[in-house]
């Protein structure tokens, strides 16, 4: 098998300024990354360097770096906790793209479509029990309770996922508590990570955990508009991958309950059968009905959420990045 090529460390966004303002943070993340994903079996660090040198937001580290410093954390522990936070996001997207069949994702072939599922499922299975390793050094029990905890309802949200796959009849109640889970849950961790480690009170910590828990949120709203309203070039997968996947998204769950009878027909029809090949139209339906500009004033309405949650925060640059963070997450074309 040829090796892939290997791309270098990701670097912040062009378009997601904050982050500049944790740029040495975010390197010694990276260095620890790396010294992690050594193993004696080659195909193992083959893999796992594919999928973490594949680029992306790196959101979720840099929002315990964030809220870290932003309570006035001084120490290192949180490049090993922001590292692990990484590891798990790492593990479940190569997961999750053997289990919804993809193969693209941010620009570039799927570790599955390149190495195959079972490669693909083992090595996340890695990921995952290295990212155990790393926290169980931190030697902190709060630390590892929050972590195993997120890993546990993340597992759950992938599970609600699945059994609402292909089912015309999830509500938005249903879809949203699988983005809780699913996606939510590890912002969550990350910020509450941040702020127990710089020794916030328990409301502090609280809110801290909200902030997370809302932009997450509103980050997954926004990837669900833009799987019918992005550019594959932009977005860095297929546009209409939900749909293919039979996934009723916030979108179609929306047209689904404000629809003529035609198009819920035709949005029944398409979820049951994972079928895309009536894309065009089922966009055209959910645009017109509205179904994106209210999944956006949902996100907005999250976003909200999460700023207002920072109002105890220490004002500061980082604060600022947090709030910014938070506009790049509803006003993002990728």
């Amino acid at each position: 098998m040829t090796s892939p090529s290997i791309v270098s460390a990701p670097q912040p966004a062009p378009q997601n300024q904050p982050l500049s303002v944790i740029a040495a943070d975010m390197q010694a993340v990276d260095a620890a990354i790396r010294a992690q994903l050594h193993s004696d079996v080659p195909l193992v660090s083959q893999i796992a360097d594919y999928i973490i040198s594949a680029g992306g937001k790196r959101i979720r580290p840099a929002l315990l770096l964030l809220m870290a410093n932003a309570w006035g954390y001084r120490g290192d522990a949180h490049f090993k906790l922001a590292a692990v936070i990484e590891f798990i996001h790492t593990a479940t997207l190569l997961h999750d793209d053997v289990v919804d069949e993809s193969d693209l994702r941010r620009g570039r072939q799927t570790a599955n479509a390149l190495f195959g599922n079972a490669a693909s499922v083992l090595v996340g299975d890695f990921v995952y029990s290295r990212a155990f390793q790393m926290m169980v050094s931190v030697q902190n029990m709060r630390v590892m309770q929050i972590l195993a905890d997120a890993t546990n309802v993340i597992a759950e949200g992938e599970v609600l996922q699945l059994m609402n796959m292909h089912d015309p009849e999830v509500t938005e109640a249903r879809y949203l508590q699988v983005i809780r889970s699913k996606t939510a849950k590890l912002f969550e961790a990350a910020t509450e990570l941040g702020s127990l480690l710089a020794g916030a009170s328990e409301e502090q910590i609280a809110a801290s955990a909200e902030y997370g828990r809302s932009l997450g949120t509103a980050f997954q709203l926004i990837d669900d508009v833009l799987d019918y309203s992005g550019k594959q070039s932009d977005i860095g997968k297929n546009v209409g991958d939900d749909l293919r996947e039979g996934k009723p998204t916030l979108p179609l769950i929306y047209l689904m309950q404000h629809g003529s009878k035609q198009q819920r027909e035709l949005v029944r029809q398409c979820i049951a059968q994972g079928d895309e090949a009536h894309f065009d139209e089922i966009l055209s339906a959910i645009t017109s009905s509205g179904a994106l500009e209210y999944t956006r004033q949902q996100a907005q309405d999250a976003a909200r959420r999460a700023k207002d949650s920072t109002r105890e925060l220490p004002e500061g640059r980082y604060k600022e990045a947090l709030i910014a963070l938070v506009n790049f997450a509803v006003e993002r074309n990728y």
